[in-house]
């Protein structure tokens, strides 16, 4: 049995190889060839465009991939959505493409672009979008560069983003959000039912997603007499629920617990006056709930 899996080329790639890194498997990529090495001999890799990862899933050329909610909907691809995979730092975010107009110009909402020209790479959703708010205008897919189309090449754009930075750097604004979209692992529906291809895509969702709980976060161990332990885990975030242990010596204890990493610089001074000895931060691959 071997899983054919779609790695997504472009802008996912890097983050897609680093998050299966942090999950446990070294995929290894060559200029000159579109099969990714994979040290899982029952993984066989395929680097697709995300726009077209669903297309291939749904056919059975491949039996599971990565790509945006927002492609599968414009292929209006019938898959299994495995795993929801979302982070709110780096590439795993949650994205929206919404629909934008220039700055100066009256528009309002989408029905006023009534018989108006709109540029996207999403033209079938887009299309979608307009038919239910009663709209009739023109849809032109758009290679790149949208944001600088209106008002000479389109009078609005439907555009994918995350802070909406680009969109006010070319003098347009939101006037609503047409689809919100994250990374999933998807399905073929045929892999699905086969119960040896299932297991390894069970098993590749635990450790994928064991693999983002643990973005952000680290471990720290330490040591602390008992008598300042109050102190200490009034010092820790509250709710982290720490691991706590007897040592050799019975008045002393070790505390085991896991924090977001942007606290750490202001714990570990904390920990250290309210007690805390040999305190050890370590790095994190997968927390696995």
């Amino acid at each position: 049995m071997k899983l054919k899996l779609g790695i997504p080329k472009g802008s996912l790639e890097n983050a897609t190889i680093e998050l299966f890194r942090r999950a446990g498997f070294a995929i290894t990529t060559s200029s000159r060839s579109y099969f990714p090495g994979i040290d899982d001999p029952d993984i066989e890799c395929m680097l697709i465009r995300a726009q077209e990862m669903a297309r291939y899933v749904e056919d059975g050329i491949l039996d599971a991939g990565l790509t945006g909610r927002d492609w599968i909907e414009e292929n209006e691809a019938s898959v299994v959505a495995v795993a929801d995979l979302i982070y709110a730092k780096q590439s795993f975010g949650k994205v929206r493409w919404v629909l934008a107009v220039p700055e100066a110009s009256g528009f309002r909402s989408a029905k006023d672009l009534e018989g108006k020209i709109i540029a996207t790479e999403l033209v079938a959703t887009t299309k979608r979008y307009l038919a239910s708010h009663g709209v009739k205008a023109k849809v032109e897919f758009s290679w790149g560069a949208t944001e600088v189309k209106p008002p000479v090449l389109a009078d609005a754009i439907v555009e994918v983003t995350e802070t909406g930075s680009s969109l006010r750097a070319n003098k347009l604004k939101i006037i609503d959000t047409v689809l919100e979209s994250n990374t999933q692992l998807i399905a073929n529906r045929e892999a699905w039912e086969d119960a040896e291809k299932r297991r390894k895509l069970e098993d590749i969702k635990m450790l994928l997603e064991g693999a983002i709980n643990a973005l952000g976060k680290v471990g720290l161990m330490l040591n602390v007499h008992q008598n300042d332990l109050p102190g200490v885990l009034g010092v820790l975030p509250a709710l982290k629920r720490p691991t706590i242990s007897h040592l050799s010596d019975e008045d002393w204890l070790a505390v085991n617990t896991i924090i977001d990493e942007s606290t750490v610089r202001d714990i570990i001074p904390r920990l250290k006056q309210a007690g805390a000895q040999g305190i050890v931060e370590y790095p994190l691959n997968k927390i696995v709930l």
